[in-house]
C-alpha cells in the first residue's frame, strides 16, 4: 500500500473518531459535568503523549511554553463552546456548526491581520450561513442556546489556528512540543474551572468511563499525533476533503446509535454546510504537494 493511500487511512480514522466523539461526550455528560470531562479528556491526553514522547518534550524552552499558555487558553473555549453546545443542541447540529472553523479561520484572519482572502470565500460565506440557518432556525426564527455555544467553539478555535500559526513563525517555537503542551494548560485550565463550578465529577458507570478513556487517548491525545505524522505524506486536497466528513460520520452516529432524527430543512442545511467546507478547503487550481499550516480541533 502507497504511503499516500495509508496516511490518507490514518487521517479517515481520525476524522471518525472526531465524528463520533460528540456521542461520547453526550454519554459523558450524563454523570459528569464539563469541565470535569475536559479535565479528564485532555490532562489525560498530555500524559499520554508526554509519557510516549518524554525524549521529545523533556527540553521545553520558556518562548514555547509561553505560546503553549496562549495556544491552551484559546482551546479552552474551543472546548466550553462544543461540550456545552452538546448539552444543549442536537448531536448533527453540534457536529456540523463546529466544523465551520475552515470558515471562520480566514475570516478572522482579514479581520485581524488583513490578509486578503480568497476569492471564493464570499461564496462560501453565503453557503453556510444559509446551511447554518436551515440547520438551526426553529419556527419561531430562533436557533437553540448549544447552536449559539458551537458556533462559539467554531470562531474560537479560528482563534486558536491563528495564534499557533504565529506562534510557529517563531525560531525558537518546537511545534511539536507546542501541540502537547497545549493539551496540559487545556486541562489544568479546565480542572480549575471543574473545582470552582461542578466538585469535580468523576465517572461512574463502565459506560462513562470507557467514553472518557477513548475521549482522552483516540479522539484527543492520538489524533492529535496522528494527524501531525499523517499529514507529512499526504496532499492539502486529500487532508480538506477527509476532515469534510467528520460532521458525516457524527450524523452517522447520531441516527443510527442516538436514533436522532432532524427535520429535512436540517438536513439541506447540513448538506450545505458540507459543500461550504469543501469548497473552502479544496484547492481547485492547485495539483503541488503543499500541506496545510495548521491542524485540525479534533472534538
Amino acid at each position: 500500500m502507497k504511503q499516500q493511500v495509508k496516511a490518507d487511512m490514518m487521517l479517515l480514522m481520525v476524522t471518525a473518531f472526531w465524528g463520533i466523539s460528540y456521542l461520547l461526550m453526550d454519554l459523558a455528560l450524563t454523570e459528569m459535568g464539563a469541565f470535569s470531562l475536559n479535565a479528564f479528556r485532555f490532562i489525560g491526553a498530555f500524559l499520554l503523549a508526554a509519557i510516549c514522547f518524554f525524549p521529545r518534550v523533556k527540553t521545553v524552552n520558556r518562548t514555547t511554553l509561553k505560546y503553549s499558555a496562549m495556544v491552551g487558553f484559546a482551546l479552552l473555549f474551543v472546548y466550553i463552546g462544543a461540550t456545552f453546545g452538546v448539552m444543549y443542541t442536537s448531536l448533527s447540529n453540534a457536529g456540523f456548526l463546529c466544523a465551520l472553523t475552515v470558515v471562520f479561520t480566514p475570516v478572522l484572519d482579514f479581520v485581524f491581520f488583513r490578509k486578503k482572502p480568497s476569492k471564493k470565500l464570499f461564496l462560501v460565506l453565503v453557503m453556510a450561513f444559509a446551511g447554518i440557518a436551515l440547520l438551526t432556525l426553529s419556527e419561531r426564527m430562533r436557533p437553540a442556546l448549544g447552536d449559539i455555544l458551537c458556533l462559539l467553539c467554531a470562531v474560537s478555535y479560528a482563534t486558536d489556528l491563528l495564534i499557533t500559526e504565529r506562534a510557529v513563525a517563531h525560531e525558537e517555537v518546537n511545534a511539536f512540543q507546542l501541540g502537547v503542551f497545549q493539551l496540559g494548560f487545556t486541562g489544568v485550565g479546565m480542572l480549575i474551572l471543574s473545582l470552582i463550578f461542578e466538585g469535580p465529577d468523576i465517572p461512574k458507570s463502565p459506560v462513562v468511563w470507557g467514553s472518557v478513556i477513548v475521549l482522552s487517548i483516540f479522539c484527543t491525545g492520538l489524533a492529535f499525533i496522528v494527524q501531525a505524522v499523517a499529514q507529512q505524506y499526504t496532499t492539502a486536497s486529500h487532508v480538506g476533503v477527509i476532515f469534510t466528513l467528520e460532521p458525516v460520520f457524527n450524523s452517522i452516529a447520531a441516527f443510527f446509535i442516538a436514533h436522532e432524527v432532524l427535520r429535512p430543512q436540517a438536513y439541506l442545511g447540513g448538506v450545505l454546510l458540507v459543500a461550504s467546507l469543501l469548497v473552502m478547503e479544496i484547492d481547485f487550481g492547485s495539483k503541488g504537494k503543499e500541506l496545510p499550516e495548521v491542524g485540525h480541533q479534533g472534538d
